[in-house]
């Protein structure tokens, strides 16, 4: 079963929007209105997105000025990955043993 936060980051990170504006802040960090350009969308739907990602630990936001700045999160991210990991592992071995399984039973076919 997964923990609060994980199951939280996955809700985050189930939505497009918010995948592209976790893309874009990885390349550094940006304000609410650079995030906003590329979609089509008005300044209070990004920032229902931004308050979603800011819910699930994935950004932080600080205010300088009239600038609200928003900055990526690793943390969430790592532990997805980390979760993710385990089951990657066990379906890598899964799929190690049926291709061994495969080529003994061609093995068995070719006289």
């Amino acid at each position: 079963m997964m923990d609060d936060s994980l199951s939280t980051t996955f809700a985050a990170l189930a939505d497009p929007t918010r995948r592209a504006i976790l893309e874009r802040l990885a390349t550094g960090d940006a304000t609410v209105g650079e995030l906003a350009e590329p979609f089509h969308m008005t300044l209070p739907a990004i920032s229902k997105h931004l308050s979603v990602l800011e819910r699930a630990g994935l950004i932080t936001k600080s205010i300088d000025g009239q600038r609200r700045n928003c900055h990526i999160t690793a943390t969430p991210l790592k532990n997805a990955t980390s979760w993710l990991n385990e089951y990657r592992r066990h379906w890598e071995a899964n799929l190690e043993s049926l291709d061994a399984y495969l080529i003994r039973i061609q093995e068995q076919e070719t006289p």
